[in-house]
């Protein structure tokens, strides 16, 4: 079977289009003709739409592009038309199971009845264009449903995990002025039942936008949540406003869902994506991860599963899966069994009982598979797999190989490495995959389609074979529309276009080779990530610093080996406290404001936090300090208020930095 990408060049080709010499002359061609690629793209990918495109970029400034003017599109209508086919060919349209050993296949006309009868129920209760509606959910059907029937009816969505902190939720909630809130009351996850009663009946009471609950029932719960309306009753009403659905047309540019930044410079951002343009962003990303081709004959059409919470954009591309007619493998538990008995086998075993073809994870879960050494071979029959995703970090090359020779071990050789580098921002990649394309295990093997990726150095000035800036000079149609709440722009502007007016600066460090292949070495701002989860500091600080015995702190994630990196929080004690006397404290309340993913591996007492002229706190220098950089190369005394603290943590570092060394 023909590539994704070789269909794609035969199509182009057919249309006239110039042949291309290799990958490079494509992707050359793909951001100097965006009018002609797009387009193209768009009808290799088959969107529906009842007018005919016109223009394709009416205006091409960064930001406020205009694509696709007049044009009218919808996502779940788009993802929806497979239903046919798919119920056809018993190819399922969803594969759900738990950490219990909860299964359920949902076929395709079953999910496009769900939808259709949730929308019916969303519609009863006033939802409609322009409204907000936020979920309270793990990776479990009804947050597709309930996200593809809100696509149907231009309701804008917007989710976050059962794992995330109330004030970490309301912050990003609050901003949006949601008018209904579906949530679930319970959760399972590593080996415990979690009741979630009294944290939906907190955010019920704190969103006064909330006009209606919608509650699905996990069987967990304790408490009195109060009025609620159950959400299994809403996706099965029938009759024949159920029967005559269909998704409504709606503006190229009209809002689907909000997706939030990591908070690095104060609240989450609230990033609002279109319809045409996720649909757009995601047809370039599919044809490279070659998404939607089976190459197993005993396997009835792809299988893809991305292991993902809701709280990572990875599960909006999971579900995009359908767009490409895929059955989505979706998995809601821990990836690595329970505190008491671990097990990294707990993926690899449900990829082989539901013959996945495409397997993609964080990087760091590949990276833990490894470091435990886990047998492959004894997971279960692997042999439909046919590639492996990796994003949310770097890959380590070692990491990459030792994998590969395990599952060749196992009886899958020749696995395909598809390691991508985007993010939320975007809800796509610059840098991705290409199957025909060699690989270099720990790399990415080119730019994608249609992204004019550069690096650039200090002057402005892009660079090859030398690490830079990553940027991106011509628009994308997956870049946000705008910021919720932002209603000049201004801070749209400063978060991506602030250092190069009109270029997006995406706060990457990129290295690209003279072949085309790219190598990514990591944030070039302050946020966390950690296992594809990112959290920006402000809000750890929002969450500790509320403390008595807190008169000051820092956090950085500091890379300490390939792959792996720790989380350093700098406290300044105040109330007489220690550091140590508060650790337990410290944790305890960044574990349940935020999430466990972002307590801290070290907590250091220090007397300062160094400060800017303007009191900024000094992330990057000393996230770079602690990862080896000299200090005069990261830092000017002269532009800080406080000076004299840098001696404590020149030395800190210098311990850190012989304790992390290998033996």
């Amino acid at each position: 079977m023909t590539t994704l990408i070789a269909q794609f060049r035969q199509a182009l080709a057919a249309a006239g289009h110039p042949e291309f010499a290799d990958f490079e002359a494509l992707h050359r061609w793909s951001v100097e003709q965006p009018e002609a690629f797009w387009r193209a793209l768009w009808e290799f990918d088959a969107i529906e739409s009842p007018d005919t495109p016109g223009r394709v970029l009416a205006s091409d400034a960064m930001p406020g592009a205009i694509w696709f003017p007049g044009v009218r599109v919808n996502y779940a209508r788009q993802a929806l038309r497979h239903a046919a086919a798919g119920q056809a060919s018993g190819h399922p349209a969803i594969i759900a199971e738990d950490e219990r050993g909860a299964v359920e296949t949902v076929e395709w006309r079953e999910l496009a009845r769900r939808v259709a009868a949730f929308s019916v129920s969303l519609r009863r209760l006033g939802i409609g264009r322009g409204d907000r509606v936020v979920a309270y959910l793990p990776n479990r059907p009804e947050a597709a449903v309930a996200f593809l029937a809100c696509a149907a009816i231009g309701a804008i969505w917007a989710i976050c995990a059962p794992d995330m902190g109330v004030p970490a939720i309301l912050e990003r909630f609050r901003q949006i002025e949601p008018k209904l809130l579906i949530a679930t009351d319970g959760v399972h996850y590593a080996g415990r039942d979690l009741d979630r009663s009294d944290v939906v009946a907190q955010l019920r009471a704190e969103l006064p936008s909330v006009e209606a609950l919608v509650l699905v029932r996990s069987g967990l719960a304790t408490g009195d949540i109060g009025d609620a309306l159950d959400f299994a009753a809403m996706q099965a009403i029938d009759g024949e406003e159920v029967e005559n659905f269909e998704p409504e047309w709606l503006p190229f540019d009209h809002p689907l869902w909000i997706v939030y930044s990591s908070g690095t410079t104060g609240k989450p951002k609230a990033l609002v994506h279109g319809h045409g343009g996720i649909l757009l962003g995601g047809a370039a990303g599919r044809i490279h991860s070659d998404l939607g081709a089976s190459y197993d004959p005993r396997t009835p059409g792809e299988r893809f599963h991305w292991f993902s919470s809701t709280g990572w954009m990875m599960w909006n591309t999971q579900i995009g899966g359908l767009l490409a007619g895929a059955t989505i493998c979706i998995f809601d538990g821990s990836p690595a069994g329970s505190r008491d008995a671990p097990d990294w086998g707990t993926l690899w075993r449900f990829v082989a009982r539901n013959r996945v073809t495409f397997f993609g994870s964080g990087a760091q879960f590949y990276s833990m598979c490894a470091k435990m050494g886990l047998d492959l071979a004894a997971q279960g029959d692997l042999s439909a797999l046919r590639a492996l995703g990796s994003t949310a970090s770097p890959l380590p090359a070692a990491v990459q190989t030792g994998i590969s020779a395990a599952l060749a071990g196992a009886g899958v050789p020749g696995i395909w490495w598809f390691n991508s580098s985007g993010g939320t921002d975007i809800c796509g990649a610059f840098c991705t995959g290409n199957r025909e394309l060699p690989e270099v295990p720990g790399k990415l093997q080119c730019r994608q389609l249609g992204a004019a990726v550069e690096a650039w150095d200090e002057s402005g000035r892009a660079v090859t074979d030398e690490v830079g800036e990553l940027v991106c000079t011509r628009p994308l149609p997956n870049m946000p529309l705008f910021l919720w709440g932002d209603a000049d722009g201004s801070r749209y502007r400063d978060s991506y276009f602030d250092t190069y007016p009109g270029v997006w600066r995406h706060g990457d460090w990129l290295k690209i080779e003279p072949d085309g292949t790219c190598e990514i070495f990591g944030r070039s701002d302050a946020t966390i990530n950690r296992g594809g989860h990112r959290m920006g500091t402000s809000e750890i600080y929002a969450a500790i610093e509320q403390l008595d015995q807190v008169a000051d702190s820092l956090v950085v994630d500091v890379r300490v080996a390939e792959g792996d990196s720790q989380l350093l929080l700098f406290v300044v004690p105040g109330g007489g406290a220690r550091a140590s006397d508060i650790a337990d404290l410290l944790r305890g309340t960044i574990r349940s404001a935020l999430s466990p993913r972002f307590v801290p591996d070290r907590i250091v007492e220090v007397a300062a936090v160094p400060r800017t002229l303007s009191s900024k706190k000094q992330e990057l220098p000393i996230k770079r300090l602690f990862e080896g950089v000299a200090l005069a190369k990261v830092i000017d005394p002269a532009a800080m208020a406080n000076p004299e603290c840098l001696d404590e943590y020149v030395a800190l570092a210098r311990v850190f930095k012989a304790a992390a060394a290998p033996a």
